[in-house]
């Protein structure tokens, strides 16, 4: 695992008393004053990883650290060279300004461990320092520096913190000259100036961006957009003979089946997929320089481009064909584009879901627990929270794409106007990831009512033949097909009878209704049968997606 995931308070105070004496789980949560399964959490967390041993003592199970484990070795290093560093919240987070701070990711376990790793500005200094320590390492290959200085300023990479850049950076006024003085603080005098050597600050930021957004999508994103897939499939393949009347323009058109109508959301999601990993994976990176053109690199390798290969492909990443101070901005705008597309999938599905919640339709249903309250004034509201929420999120989210289009825009070799605004890209990413977690849930669970299919099928029933009766009285030849069968349905209506039933009586029908065979008179006499191919759509779509993505 990242050690970072081990640095809580909690996690920190087992360990720092574990170091003094071996203990028991419940000694442990009295001396610490938390609860015992509070400690058995952190234990499991810590025994996973190898930082502990476990001992039989009188019948009773004793824990001990592992002193033979690098890990442990490592972050007893980082706590040793950082004493001063407090591990408490410098503000709570209610006191943070963002809605998806103290809303989603700072009051959900889960998804806070997903999502720190990689888009926590922690993860992004220890992003950008693996990026310097990728550099030395080329440069050690490469017969710049010695192996040793490389291996020394990696395992100081590894021991940088983001407060410690801040601290660095409130006195110079520059994040990535922090950064390298932090790293420089760490290392010898020997392998001093070999810390971002030949770099400029946007060959480290750039490629940080490009590495961890790159994980992050193949680690967290793509599988828990596959799970949501999967929940997708499953709902389309159970709901595929499920009757529902198809709706355009907010009026009764005709028969679907309910799994059709998520079908649609199976295809698109899962292009959606193909898309977003495709672009993620094609991120770039740079160590070209100042302006681009290798100034500095040239200054000591004759291929400076094979250079700054090499230094990428440490970190599994591929450069960008030419570029100035950055890289070229359509990766970047490519990608983000990608997750908005799928954004803007959620958001469809979740506004079809809510309408179909309407009191006056009522098909499908959110999971109500227990004590959920719907109103504040109103107790009866059971609403659909769940789908109002995602829409919104995306009404929220959808619009920033209108700034990575405006980041293409960089004067000359590069000016500072993306700076700000490309920090919040890791925002975009989160809500949809959260996003993605409450519509699974929800979908999971939704109450698929067939019962209100059935009835609301039924309130036109007698009016949803008129297209097959159209097409068909065309095709034996009537002259004006679809004018007649438009004056029946006004009949039909204004007699409140069944179009059937007018169609029986209508004596100009006779001669062409004669010719219709048994299946093409068994629509016309009961339209449930006129669904078309839907319920086997339902199932090539489902089934095309499941081999694509390697479903089991």
């Amino acid at each position: 695992m990242e050690i970072i995931g081990i640095f809580t308070k909690k996690n920190i105070e087992i360990l720092r008393l574990l170091s003094k004496e071996s203990l028991h789980i419940r000694e442990i949560a009295s001396k610490l004053e938390i609860s015992p399964a509070k400690v058995h959490s952190t234990i499991q967390l810590f025994k996973k990883n190898n930082l502990i041993k476990e001992n039989k003592e009188k019948n009773r199970l004793i824990i001990s650290l592992n002193k033979e484990s690098s890990l442990l070795k490592n972050i007893q290093n980082i706590l040793e060279d950082n004493k001063d560093v407090s591990f408490e919240p410098k503000i709570s987070i209610f006191d943070a300004i963002s809605p998806l701070d103290y809303r989603y990711y700072g009051r959900n376990d889960e998804i806070f461990r997903k999502l720190q790793p990689y888009l926590s500005e922690n993860a992004m200094i220890r992003y950008m320092a693996k990026v310097e320590a990728a550099l030395t390492n080329t440069l050690a290959k490469k017969g710049v520096c010695s192996k040793k200085i490389a291996e020394e300023v990696e395992k100081a990479c590894k021991k940088v913190t983001a407060e410690e850049v801040y601290l660095e950076e409130d006195k110079l006024k520059h994040n990535v000259r922090a950064l390298a003085n932090c790293i420089r603080s760490k290392v010898s005098n020997e392998a001093k100036p070999f810390v971002h050597f030949t770099a400029t600050s946007h060959d480290i930021i750039a490629t940080a961006d490009a590495f961890r957004y790159k994980e992050f999508t193949n680690n967290v994103l793509i599988p828990k957009l596959a799970e949501f897939e999967k929940t997708l499939i499953d709902l389309a393949l159970r709901e595929k003979n499920t009757m529902q009347i198809g709706r355009t323009h907010g009026q009764h058109a005709v028969p679907i089946t309910f799994g059709f109508a998520i079908a649609q959301y199976v295809s698109r999601l899962g292009s959606s997929i193909i898309k977003i990993k495709k672009s993620a994976n094609n991120l770039r990176g740079k160590i070209a320089g100042a302006v681009g053109s290798y100034n500095a690199s040239s200054l000591f390798f004759k291929n400076p481009e094979e250079f700054e290969e090499e230094v990428l492909q440490e970190l599994s990443l591929k450069p960008s064909p030419i570029s100035t101070q950055i890289p070229e901005a359509e990766f970047m705008v490519d990608y983000v584009n990608a997750i908005i597309e799928s954004f803007g999938i959620l958001a469809n599905l979740s506004d079809d879901m809510r309408h179909l919640q309407r009191s006056e339709i009522a098909e499908v249903g959110e999971e109500f627990a227990a004590k959920q309250v719907g109103s504040s004034t109103m107790p009866q509201k059971r609403n659909p929270i769940n789908f109002e929420n995602v829409k919104s999120l995306w009404k929220e989210f959808m619009p920033r794409i209108i700034t990575l289009y405006s980041d293409q825009i960089s004067e000359h070799q590069r000016d500072l106007t993306n700076s700000a605004s490309s920090r919040f890209i890791p925002e975009i990413l989160a809500a949809l990831y959260i996003s993605i977690i409450r519509l699974n849930k929800t979908m999971k669970s939704l109450n698929v009512d067939k019962e209100n299919l059935k009835k609301n099928f039924d309130m036109n029933k007698g009016l949803i033949v008129a297209e097959p009766l159209y097409i068909l009285l065309a095709a034996y030849n009537h002259p004006d097909a679809h004018e007649i069968v438009r004056q029946l349905t006004l009949k039909a209506q204004a007699e409140k009878k069944p179009l059937q039933e007018i169609i029986k009586k209508e004596i100009s029908l006779k001669p062409y209704l004669r010719k219709f065979n048994k299946e093409q008179l068994k629509i016309i006499n009961n339209p449930k049968n006129y669904t078309g191919i839907a319920s086997r759509k339902t199932k090539s779509v489902c089934g095309y997606w499941k081999k694509e993505l390697k479903m089991q």
